[in-house]
């Protein structure tokens, strides 16, 4: 489920808004969901699907800003366990949670990893998450891909998981990641605008698709190395591999990314395998509750500051105990609510 663009409305139910004139109502909930076009046939099919309040059919032609809502039913026979996993958090109080998720965990329970996730060793602390979308996604506001180290917010309570939603959706939330790429771009500041979906040819991919989702990213150069560059990414929007793709799509893929092109020579620059250097180290929220402005950061992992000190070739700044607040990542416009 993209966690951009659709709004909560009970547990494991959302809605959305059309923005395609003309589009099959099988291919926007597939699109939305992040589901096969079969799958998303049988959630319309079996009654999880209605537009403007009324059951339709697969086929069933959309006009923009008609209301989608979606129901995705929690899979039979898979409960989600609570586990005794450590987790680093960052920050908590009543309302919410921060946590400083590892490289290597996937975020919540699905085919091919109903154990080990991040959902299961939030429940395996023992305190009350909100409902979010489901179970399998209890107190989750937005997520972060498995080889994706950093921040990410929870939620407690049915309260806080729909203001930092909304908050979410209205963009009033700042995410900003330390991504580390091949090449060099043309200018210190580049915006990508350019629309995501997913790929016709591979559905476990996202690709650039005229008919997918608005998706807008602000990259930073900080800094350039021989044959790298290290960069901030600032989103916008927040769509499924949105910084990897958007950076694939210009020729400068995520060093490590073995996805989208840039996998190769990992090696070279000391990166662990399977890892990508992708951060989401930079966080800015309004307290779902107090209205707050709360700011949290996440200095780069052992691995990636590594990885960085063998690319920049041992300078001296590397032994900074925050490399990129050295870098000026944590300044520049727009670090405000």
């Amino acid at each position: 489920m993209s966690d951009a663009g659709a709004t909560p409305l009970a547990p494991g139910a959302y809605a959305f808004a059309a923005e395609v004139d003309g589009e099959r109502l099988d291919l926007a909930v597939a699109r939305w969901t992040g589901r096969s076009r079969t799958q998303a046939a049988t959630l319309i099919a079996t009654g999880q699907v209605t537009v403007d309040g009324r059951a339709e059919k697969a086929s069933w032609r959309l006009v923009p800003g008609m209301q989608v809502a979606v129901t995705i039913p929690v899979p039979p026979g898979r409960d989600v366990l609570p586990e005794a996993i450590p987790l680093r958090v960052v920050l908590e109080d009543d309302d919410l949670i921060v946590v400083d998720k590892p490289a290597g965990m996937v975020v919540h329970p699905a085919p091919g990893n109903w154990t080990g996730t991040l959902v299961n060793a939030l429940l395996g602390r023992g305190q009350g998450l909100a409902p979010g979308g489901g179970p399998d996604r209890a107190g989750l506001v937005h997520r972060l891909d498995k080889e994706t180290s950093g921040l990410l917010l929870v939620a407690k309570t049915d309260r806080a998981h729909r203001a930092l939603s909304a908050a979410l959706a209205a963009r009033t939330i700042t995410r900003r990641y330390a991504a580390l790429t091949w090449g060099h771009l043309d200018a210190d500041r580049v915006t990508v605008d350019r629309p995501l979906g997913r790929d016709p040819n591979d559905r476990t991919r996202v690709a650039i698709v005229p008919t997918g989702r608005s998706a807008r990213t602000d990259f930073t150069r900080l800094a350039r190395f021989d044959a790298v560059d290290l960069l901030r990414a600032h989103l916008h929007t927040g769509r499924t591999h949105q910084i990897r793709v958007h950076l694939a799509s210009i020729g400068h893929p995520v060093v490590g990314d073995d996805t989208y092109g840039g996998g190769g020579g990992r090696r070279l620059v000391g990166l662990p395998p399977k890892r990508h250097f992708l951060h989401a180290a930079w966080l800015i929220f309004p307290h779902p509750v107090t209205g707050t402005r709360i700011e949290v950061r996440s200095p780069l992992p052992e691995d990636l500051r590594h990885c960085l000190a063998t690319v920049g070739d041992g300078a001296e700044w590397f032994a900074h105990p925050d490399p990129l607040d050295y870098l000026g990542f944590y300044g520049g416009d727009g670090a405000g609510l």
